[in-house]
């Protein structure tokens, strides 16, 4: 038997100064991600504080449904990249519109947690968070194309103020 959907309750949400669905310079962009859910106590960010980083699962839930790719595509519209399938690349534009983002802890009071880095806009819905675990991260040589590295050249760099 096969399972036909998946229901995710957020168990928070994101507050962040960016509103707009820009692709790069999410560095220095500093969020509060509020625990909401009545379902979890007021001490389900115990101890989360003594991780540096965390990983944070979040619904993309802006992203127009005409913007989502089930096939293959040119990342960022860019054709002097290869074509590749949605599951090839880190698209905002997923089948089931899940985001996975790491970033970094700066402060958790309550049900409050401050982080840098999360690429995730204002209002968002957080469907879980987890600390991150160097054990969990790969084993052996990790490889990857070089288009991909061009993608992310700029994803966490701090956007330059206008003069």
């Amino acid at each position: 038997m096969s399972v036909k959907s998946v229901v995710m309750v957020p168990i928070g949400t994101v507050a962040s100064p960016r509103v707009e669905l820009i692709d790069d310079h999410w560095g220095a962009i500093e969020s509060t991600i509020t625990i909401d859910s009545p379902e979890l106590g007021d001490d389900a960010l115990l101890g989360l504080d003594t991780f540096s980083h965390i990983e944070v699962i979040y619904h993309l839930h802006r992203v127009p449904a005409e913007e989502i790719e089930r096939g293959a595509r040119h990342p960022r519209g860019r054709e002097d990249w290869p074509k590749v399938g949605i599951l090839a690349q880190r698209s905002k534009g997923r089948p089931n519109l899940i985001g996975v983002s790491r970033c970094q802890v700066l402060s958790v009071s309550g049900r409050t947690l401050r982080v840098r880095g999360l690429d995730a806009v204002d209002g968002t819905p957080v469907l879980d968070i987890k600390p991150y675990l160097e054990d969990f991260g790969p084993r052996g040589t990790v490889s990857q194309p070089a288009w991909s590295r061009e993608v992310m050249k700029d994803y966490y760099t701090t956007l330059k103020p206008v003069e």
